[in-house]
């Protein structure tokens, strides 16, 4: 199916967000969570997306009187996608007794994180990243919604390799994030007895590609699997193509679909994106059906894409378990043993499944194209 792209305002984002900064004490009839996400900076939109997609949602039910009688509210920081200042903010929301943490953008911000939610005893939901780090070994604390990037990774190569391709190179971001997808890379290719043909990195918020792409068109790869956010991996493209490099490009989902597309333009027909939710473009699933309605409904200029349709999956879920917290008495153990006690069930087409002993919801992965016209192919 193909989807017209809509231009994206960081303006008009930044907007919607003004007022969310101030981080305030929880109260009987709210239930606050706290996000430290990228909301400036090269990977603004991933955090202004997620959010726009979750708010949706919490909209939808504080509408409707809320979970309890109690409204969801999401209190944000900006870090930027910088470790130290995300860490800085998880403090702070922690600091202020948020009820938990929701929807943190990268592996590495994720990382600085999680130790110090885990410490407090704090519930860490719904972050935007696949990194097993954050999954091996199990905690009590940590719920992902999303595939790993082990499973990304897994159906790239066997996609290539299928296909005969089996020349791979890989551009990754220089930290977590990046070694994550390559570990996942490299892995994939283990168990087919093959390597990499070349390796490049990209520091993390940077767009100096030059020797990177000096490196991996010199190996002259089939293909090139990114890891990294959407200004790094659109620079990659464009400047590897001005140096003859005629393959093919293969992103993971955290690169941002909508946010590569608007950056690429025309240069983007044949990039390959990996999505680990269903398409919000495709109406046969009812999600999808249910997402559209409701930005329609909301008004707000909130854009249907793949990480919004993220963030709106991640309310739900986190919404699903809230109420099976139940009781007058609301908890951080309750909302864990509310998320434990989802089980398996289908959320408009879209399976998931959490226990006591998984909380990863999804394995979910299929293959996304952009076309040269700035549009998504599912």
């Amino acid at each position: 199916m193909l989807i017209n792209r809509r231009k994206f305002s960081l303006t008009a984002g930044a907007a919607m967000l003004a007022g969310f900064n101030v981080v305030r004490a929880q109260s009987d009839s709210k239930i606050i969570l706290g996000q430290s996400a990228a909301f400036t900076g090269p990977a603004a939109q991933l955090g202004i997306q997620f959010y726009q997609g979750a708010k949706v949602y919490f909209d939808q039910v504080n509408a409707q009187g809320g979970v309890g009688r109690r409204q969801i509210e999401i209190r944000n920081l900006d870090d930027g996608y910088e470790p130290d200042r995300c860490a800085e903010n998880t403090r702070k929301l922690i600091g202020d007794d948020v009820f938990a943490l929701f929807g943190y953008i990268g592996t590495p911000t994720s990382l600085a994180a999680l130790p110090l939610a885990t410490k407090e005893k704090v519930p860490f939901i719904a972050p935007f990243t696949g990194a097993m780090g954050l999954r091996d070994p199990f905690n009590k604390y940590a719920f992902h919604v999303r595939a790993s990037y082990n499973d990304e990774t897994g159906l790239i190569v066997r996609q290539l390799t299928g296909l005969g391709l089996k020349k791979i190179a890989v551009f990754y971001q220089n930290d977590a994030y990046g070694k994550a997808g390559l570990d996942g890379v490299n892995l994939a290719l283990s168990s087919l007895g093959l390597k990499t043909v070349a390796q490049a990195t990209v520091e993390r918020n940077s767009v100096d590609v030059a020797a990177a792409v000096k490196t991996l068109v010199a190996a002259a790869p089939d293909a090139v699997v990114q890891i990294s956010a959407y200004k790094s991996c659109a620079a990659f493209i464009r400047e590897a193509r001005k140096a003859g490099y005629g393959g093919t490009f293969y992103n993971v989902s955290f690169v941002g679909t909508q946010a590569l597309a608007d950056e690429l333009g025309k240069d983007g027909a044949g990039v390959v994106v990996t999505q680990v939710v269903p398409s919000p473009y495709n109406a046969a699933r009812p999600i999808a059906r249910e997402f559209a309605d409701a930005v329609k409904v909301a008004g707000k200029g909130t854009q249907v894409n793949f990480s919004s349709m993220e963030g709106y999956v991640a309310a739900r879920l986190f919404v699903e378990g809230l109420k099976r917290a139940g009781g007058k008495v609301l908890s951080r153990e309750s909302l864990i043993a509310g998320l434990e006690g989802i089980g398996s069930q289908s959320l408009g087409g879209f399976s998931i499944s959490f226990s006591p002993t998984d909380h990863v919801a999804s394995s979910f992965v299929e293959l996304s194209m952009l076309t040269g016209d700035g549009r998504v192919r599912t």
